[in-house]
C-alpha cells in the first residue's frame, strides 16, 4: 500500500501533527471534511449555506487536481449540515461543480461543527484518473 500525502493552495493544511487535507492510497482520494475557513482560521468565507459550500468544492477541487484526477472522479460525497432545511442551497453549490452522474452522496444534519458560524462541511472520496462517470 502506498500513501501519499496531497497538499493545494485552494486548502491551507493545518497545523503539524492535526490531519492531512488528503491522503491518496493506492490511486483513490480521501478528502477530510473541509469548511469555509481560511488562511486565518478565524476568517470564514461565506455566511449561507451556498457561499460556504462554494468555498468548500472550491478547496475540494484544489485537492483533487492536485492529486492529478478531476472533480469528475469523485465517487462519494459526505455533507454535513447545522440546518437541514437549507440543504437546497448546498445543492445549488454541487451543481456548478458536478455534471452528469454525480457523487453518491450522504447528507448529516448535526447539532454543530467547530465554530457556531460554520454551517456546512462536506468531505470527499474520489477514484483518481477514473472518470468521466
Amino acid at each position: 500500500m502506498t500513501i501519499r500525502r496531497v497538499t493545494s493552495p485552494a486548502a491551507p493544511e493545518p497545523p503539524p501533527e492535526r490531519w492531512s487535507n488528503c491522503l491518496v492510497v493506492d490511486g483513490i482520494a480521501y478528502v477530510s471534511g473541509m469548511t469555509a475557513r481560511g488562511e486565518d482560521p478565524k476568517v470564514l468565507a461565506g455566511m449561507d449555506e451556498y457561499a460556504q459550500a462554494k468555498v468548500i468544492f472550491t478547496k475540494i477541487k484544489g485537492l483533487i487536481e492536485a492529486a492529478g484526477g478531476m472533480m469528475s472522479d469523485i465517487v462519494k460525497i459526505t455533507v454535513f449540515v447545522t440546518d437541514i432545511a437549507n440543504n437546497v442551497k448546498v445543492w445549488q453549490a454541487r451543481r456548478e461543480f458536478f455534471s452528469g452522474n454525480f457523487p453518491a452522496s450522504t447528507l448529516v444534519e448535526v447539532s454543530a461543527l467547530a465554530a457556531p458560524e460554520i454551517r456546512v462541511e462536506i468531505e470527499a472520496v474520489a477514484h483518481i484518473g477514473k472518470g468521466p462517470r
